[in-house]
C-alpha cells in the first residue's frame, strides 16, 4: 500500500514539474493567471543573495532551495515546502538545479484574513497561549497537499475556471496547512489576539515605515506588550531585533535605489532614513561585504541581487 501511494505522488510530482515548465520557460519568475500564484525556474545554482519573503508558501516540483535566516538554515525540496507566515528579511540560493534538471517550483501567497476565516468557520482552537515559534518553517510535503497544487496548476489551461474555482483550492491548500505539522504556528498568526498576530502587525508597520525613527516602546505599547516581551516575541519569531530587522529594509533598499535608479550612495542613504553617510557606509559594508560604490560596480558586472518579493 505504501509503495502504491509514494507511486502517486511521484506521479502528481512529476506532472507538477511538467506543467510549471510549460509556464516557466527561462530561468527567474514568471506570474501565473491564478491570483497570488507565481513561477519559478532555475537551471542553474545560485550565489547567495538578499530577499524579502512575503506570508507565502514555497513548494518545489524538482531540485532544491536553501534559505537562511539569521543563523538558521532552512532547505526545501520535492518533498519539502517552505512556509513564510510573516514578512522575512533572508539570505537565499538555488542549491540543486541544472540544464536538464532545473530547479521548478512555484510560491503561493498566504492568505491570512483566508486563513482567519478557516479557524472561524471550523471551530479550530485557537493559539492565544501558543509560545511564539519562528515565521518560517519547512514541512514535509504530503500527497494530498501535493494534489492540491496541482489542480491549482492545472487551472492555467482552464482560465474561465480560475475565479471560482481557485479560491476554493487555496483554501483547501491552507486547511491541510492548518491541519498539518505547521498547524499551531499559523494559528498563532491568524488568531486575533494571539503574540504572532501582534508581531506580524509590527512587522508590516516596520515595512511600511522603515525610513522613520523607530521607538520601540511604542511599537510594544500598540501591540499591547511590555518592551521585554515584545522583544523576546519579535525575535523569536524573526531570529532579529526591530532595530536590526529595519536596518536591514534600509539598507536593501538604498541597495534597490543605487542600482536601479541611479541614486549615489548620499542620496540613497538620506532617502532610506539614515542621518550619518559615513554610518550608511559602514553598516552597508558590514552587511554586504563592500563599500556602496564597490558592491554596485560588483553587480553591475556580475548580476542583479535577488529582488522578488515573497519569491522562492
Amino acid at each position: 500500500m505504501s509503495d502504491t501511494r509514494d507511486g502517486q505522488v511521484a506521479a502528481t510530482r512529476s506532472r507538477l514539474a511538467e506543467h510549471i515548465s510549460r509556464w516557466a520557460r527561462q530561468s527567474g519568475h514568471m506570474p501565473s493567471e491564478v491570483p497570488g500564484m507565481i513561477f519559478f525556474r532555475y537551471d542553474e545554482p545560485t550565489q547567495p543573495k538578499s530577499a524579502m519573503y512575503d506570508p507565502s508558501i514555497c513548494l518545489v516540483a524538482q531540485g532544491a532551495k536553501r534559505v537562511r535566516l539569521g543563523d538558521e538554515e532552512y532547505v526545501y525540496d520535492e518533498n519539502h515546502l517552505l512556509v513564510s507566515s510573516v514578512g522575512m528579511p533572508v539570505v537565499s540560493n538555488v542549491i540543486e538545479a541544472s540544464p536538464d534538471v532545473p530547479l521548478l517550483g512555484l510560491v503561493l501567497r498566504l492568505d491570512l484574513a483566508m486563513l482567519a476565516q478557516l479557524l472561524v468557520d471550523n471551530d479550530l482552537p485557537d493559539a492565544r497561549a501558543s509560545r511564539s515559534g519562528r515565521g518560517m518553517a519547512v514541512c514535509e510535503v504530503s500527497g494530498p497537499l501535493l494534489d492540491s497544487f496541482q489542480r491549482l496548476v492545472e487551472l492555467q489551461d482552464e482560465p474561465r475556471d480560475i475565479p471560482i474555482l481557485a479560491p476554493l483550492i487555496h483554501k483547501e491548500i491552507l486547511y491541510r496547512l492548518l491541519m498539518g505539522e505547521l498547524g499551531p504556528r499559523l494559528r498563532q498568526i491568524a488568531t486575533a489576539g494571539s503574540h504572532g498576530q501582534e508581531i506580524a502587525r509590527a512587522i508590516g508597520w516596520l515595512k511600511d515605515n522603515y525610513a522613520k525613527p523607530v521607538r520601540v516602546e511604542g511599537l510594544a505599547r500598540e501591540s499591547g506588550m511590555s518592551v521585554s516581551t515584545f522583544h523576546h516575541h519579535f525575535r523569536a519569531m524573526t531570529a532579529m531585533s526591530p532595530l536590526q530587522f529595519q536596518k536591514w529594509l534600509r539598507l536593501n533598499e538604498a541597495r534597490r535605489l543605487m542600482l536601479t535608479e541611479n541614486q549615489d550612495a548620499t542620496t540613497a542613504a538620506l532617502q532610506v532614513g539614515y542621518e550619518s553617510p559615513s554610518q550608511f557606509s559602514r553598516e552597508y559594508k558590514r552587511q554586504f561585504g563592500a563599500p556602496p560604490l564597490r558592491d554596485i560596480k560588483n553587480l553591475n558586472h556580475g548580476g542583479q541581487p535577488e529582488a522578488v518579493s515573497g519569491a522562492a
